[in-house]
């Protein structure tokens, strides 16, 4: 599709986010009480987010302007935490992840499969040669360890040799022949045309022809469509479906590549331009400003300000938000208040008043009203689209064919970094000039406010802090390529599996939602367990304006029986994020970094390294091992109760900035003790075992066992993936006839 579609794709769907935003500026700011009716609200909101989230990605992947790409950006990741937002006030109102949505979905006139969450793909595409860079990286390093094992290189042998070279010359051979064969035919055909032409032609001759002609073409098609879905039936070409996605696959990577080379032009600069153009005007403006705030706050409170430090902003502090009233106010309370804590630290305290204890109540009204709480989105989302309707509401595309950066929006965000390079030549100048003017008017001295300042700063400067362990820098001297190679060295630093989301195969269940009108809680299907994942795994460690504001999630454990899929979605969150996967399972880690100081050395590395190079995953296998309920026995169960006792201060190490996952798997949940147990892990994802008719489609839908291959795309993996379809040709017709028995099968039971 042309440039022209998503554009106007990004415009309806801005226009949808206005209206969502004038929603809830009047629904969710009113306290209900009818629980079912803020379900419905709720759910009909988390709905609607995410037909906007599926349209701005859209608009996002295929659009090749960078402004573009970054004014949507800015939009999408606030509607990805609006998204957390909401899912977090639905969890707590039914006090349970998955919610029943059937009725809301018929309402609106949508399918289960809308409200799938969808997976950026500029995760990946952004630090696509990074990624690359570092799987490199990391398969020297196993290779060089023996951890990973090369594939061998045969050398072609003599026979082998001659064979190609003779394949090669007959190939020639015959095209030559054929070349020469076709300019006989030619000049035959040309001989016989002048002489038809000589003799001339009756009408019955000219409809022989016609017939001929018709009849031939029509009878190649027919026999090239019995071909076709012979070779489909034998799985040795795609169905007319799949070569039409191949066609669309083929545009999109046209728009990459284009996409790819308006990334490659650097960006103009225009700072030294308006340090020249408008850097005197700037300086003039910000020195009247000043000038004029100190004089009103003397015509207010009868004195000349303080000024204030470097460290709250400067002069920029006194205009944000802030007329120069409230900043006489605010720093005439502060002095007072400064005066009074002196006051009370100088006296003695000579009695103590007694506490009063509240007088005693019947019982205590609890206000049951729900009342949407506050968010970190709504205002990213207002000011992306008060954005759109300046710079791109009213805008002309039609004559920007090269999809090139616009010169005024890049002198928009440098005029404000030119503004505070001069802010701070302006605050030096301000500062000497109000230090001068207090001497001359009030007769006040440097030496108060000095004195003054110095009063402040100590005032004001806290106790030290005991720095936790895992937080001091243990390895100061070392890079982050050396813990990086130590660590995949021992093990713990894994190569991920390339596998996405969507390879983990599954449907809705309709009649699932039955228990639940008995008061039962069913266990969530696969479609449920795939929305969870992302929502709590991928989407907040893919974007960093996400992970520091939506909630935080540190902790995420997937529970299930053995062989439903655990850490394949382990290996999922790591392939849609492009995160690093470190391994700390206890029978991983046995032998390796032996003591408790071992150990602290250990998590200080996986820590260091983990938030140098976010995303990353630590991932521990067997969970219920670290916090089983008896005694420990042998050293891989005392490592594991050492390894549970370093969880906690590890999850406290991590900050909002940190994009730093911890994902346990646990078979039996019910061995481990649930008190600490639950309290490191704070969401508990339940994965259940395939249903009958996820059985059925996986065995219709992949019946040839293809692999899935990463979307980084490594040389390697294609080169596998070549072999692979020449060795699978003979093996297809086995595992069809073995498809079609299943089917058979489930057929004869239906009946």
């Amino acid at each position: 599709m042309s440039q022209a579609t998503y554009v106007k794709l990004w415009a309806d769907t801005q226009r949808e986010l206005d209206i969502m935003l004038q929603r809830e500026r009047e629904e969710f700011l009113q306290p209900v009480e009818d629980r079912e009716k803020v379900m419905k609200m709720l759910a009909t909101a988390y709905i609607q987010y995410l037909e906007i989230f599926r349209k701005l990605e859209e608009a996002h992947d295929h659009l090749i302007h960078q402004q573009k790409r970054a004014a949507v950006r800015q939009v999408l990741d606030g509607v990805i935490g609006r998204i957390l937002e909401i899912k977090k006030e639905m969890v707590a109102l039914e006090k349970s992840e998955c919610h029943h949505m059937d009725d809301i979905l018929m309402d609106l006139q949508r399918v289960p499969e809308d409200i799938d969450i969808p997976i950026p793909k500029y995760f990946i595409k952004e630090n696509l040669s990074i990624l690359q860079d570092r799987e490199k990286f990391l398969d020297e390093i196993l290779l060089n360890a023996g951890l990973l094992e090369q594939e061998p290189v045969t050398a072609m042998t003599l026979e082998e040799g001659i064979k190609v070279v003779q394949v090669a010359e007959r190939a020639r051979q015959g095209r030559a022949r054929a070349a020469f064969m076709k300019r006989i035919y030619l000049e035959e055909k040309r001989q016989s045309q002048k002489e038809a032409q000589e003799m001339g032609k009756n009408p019955d001759d000219a409809a022989t022809c016609i017939q001929k002609v018709w009849r031939g073409y029509r009878q190649r098609k027919e026999t090239e469509k019995l071909r076709e879905e012979e070779m489909v039936f034998l799985g040795m070409s795609l169905p007319p479906d799949l070569e039409a996605m191949s066609s669309l696959q083929i545009g999109a990577g046209k728009a990459n590549v284009l996409q790819g080379e308006v990334q490659e032009r650097e960006e103009p600069s225009f700072r030294q331009e308006l340090r020249q153009t408008e850097g005197s005007h700037i300086k003039e403006t910000l020195q009247d400003q000043i000038s004029q705030c100190f004089i009103e706050c003397r015509h207010i409170t009868g004195r000349f300000p303080d000024y204030p430090p470097e460290n709250t902003g400067g002069s920029k502090a006194i205009f944000i938000e802030k007329h120069p009233e409230q900043v006489a106010e605010e720093l005439a309370a502060k002095r007072e208040a400064e005066k009074k804590e002196k006051e009370k630290n100088g006296k003695e305290e000579k009695e103590r008043p007694a506490v009063k204890k509240p007088p005693k109540v019947g019982k205590q009204i609890v206000d049951e009203s729900w009342k949407m709480g506050p968010s970190n989105f709504l205002s990213i989302l207002e000011e992306g689209s008060s954005q759109y309707k300046v710079f791109w509401e009213n805008r002309d595309n039609r004559s920007d064919f090269l999809q090139d950066h616009d010169p005024e929006l890049i002198k928009e965000g440098e005029r404000e970094e030119v503004e505070d390079e001069i802010r701070v030549q302006v605050d030096e100048v301000m500062q000497e000039k109000l230090l001068k003017l207090k001497q001359a008017v009030d007769g006040e001295t440097g030496a108060r406010q000095s004195k003054a300042g110095k009063g402040e700063k100590g005032s004001k400067a806290p106790g030290k802090r005991r720095i936790p362990e895992l937080e001091r820098d243990q390895t100061p001297d070392r890079t982050i390529d050396s813990l990086y190679q130590e660590l995949a060295e021992a093990g713990l630093l894994i190569k991920v599996k390339n596998v996405n989301l969507s390879d983990y195969i599954g449907y809705y269940d309709c009649l699932r939602n039955i228990p639940r009108q008995a008061g039962a809680q069913p266990m969530p299907s696969i479609p449920e367990v795939r929305q969870l994942v992302a929502l709590y795994g991928i989407l907040p460690l893919g974007s960093q304006t996400v992970h520091e504001n939506a909630p935080l999630v540190k902790s995420l454990l997937l529970a299930g029986p053995a062989g439903v899929g655990k850490k394949m979605l382990v290996h999922a969150i790591c392939t849609e994020t492009g995160a690093n996967l470190f391994n700390l399972t206890p029978s991983n880690i046995v032998g390796k970094y032996p003591g408790r100081d071992g150990l602290l050395m250990m998590f200080h590395m996986i820590l260091k390294v983990g938030k140098e190079l976010q995303p990353s995953v630590v991932w521990i296998g067997g969970t219920e091992r670290l916090y089983s309920k008896g005694t420990p026995k042998g050293e891989e169960e005392v490592n594991a109760k050492r390894l549970a006792r370093m969880l906690p201060p590890f999850l406290r190490a991590l900050k909002p900035k940190d994009r730093v996952l911890l994902v346990g798997t646990t078979a039996r949940p019910f061995d481990a003790n649930p008190g600490p147990f639950c309290k490191v892990f704070q969401k508990i994802i339940l994965i259940p075992k395939p249903d009958y008719l996820t059985r059925c489609g996986l065995v219709c839908q992949d019946p040839l066992g293809e692999s899935v291959e990463r979307s980084t795309g490594s040389k390697g993996s294609r080169k596998r993936k070549e072999r692979k379809r020449q060795k699978v040709t003979s093996s297809r017709i086995f595992h069809l006839a073995i498809a079609v028995t299943a089917l058979l099968h489930c057929e004869g039971m239906a009946d």
